[in-house]
């Protein structure tokens, strides 16, 4: 939502949070309708909506000038509890591969686990960096397009390519953002030592 050193407020009811809270309470509704072979086509149309309001709630908060502390930590949750839904959602449902499923589901569950502590032993939070943004759009785009054509939807061949390139690209930028997200988390434990 924020980039590093951008202020911010202790507002918690601001446009971007609330497009944050609605993404999270879209989650069972999308899970719902992709695991239902009638209304999956439906679900990864709901996921994909979901994970472009990703973007907007981040200009909208930089725009209105609503970045808020609260908001750096609600958009990241939010993204991963919406993507490890979907993933394992399409998974499921035979429309994404669980061998993709796990190297971005692994790496998640490592960073959150990371972040979670170090806030709850130090409250100290790890800002996000414009490539994990990046990456995380990279695989929300790859998931909804693999699945597309896994699906056997319109332009399916078209899709699963357009799908693994940009799985290529996203897993690469989300483990270096992982990386630098483990640098950081260095020397946020020695300067609150």
């Amino acid at each position: 939502m924020s980039r590093p050193g951008e202020p911010s407020s202790d507002r918690v009811l601001t446009v971007p949070n609330l497009l944050s809270f609605l993404r999270i309470a879209l989650i069972p509704l999308f899970v719902a309708l992709v695991v239902d072979r009638d209304t999956t086509f439906s679900g990864l149309l709901l996921f994909a909506g979901v994970a472009w309001t990703d973007w907007i709630d981040g200009f909208l908060a930089r725009r209105l000038g609503q970045v808020s502390e609260f908001g750096k930590i609600l958009d990241p949750l939010a993204d991963r509890l919406a993507i490890g839904a979907g993933l394992v959602a399409l998974a499921l449902r035979g429309a994404f591969p669980w061998w993709a499923a796990g190297a971005i589901l692994v790496r998640d569950a490592a960073v959150l686990c990371a972040g979670v502590g170090l806030f709850w032993r130090r409250r100290v939070r790890l800002d996000v960096r414009p490539i994990g943004k990046v990456a995380t759009f990279s695989l929300m785009a790859a998931v909804t397009w693999i699945s597309w054509g896994n699906l056997g939807y319109a332009l399916d061949d078209a899709a699963l390519t357009l799908g693994w390139v940009s799985f290529a690209a996203g897993i690469i930028e989300y483990y270096v953002a992982a990386g630098l997200y483990l640098g950081d988390l260095r020397r946020a434990l020695a300067g609150a030592a």
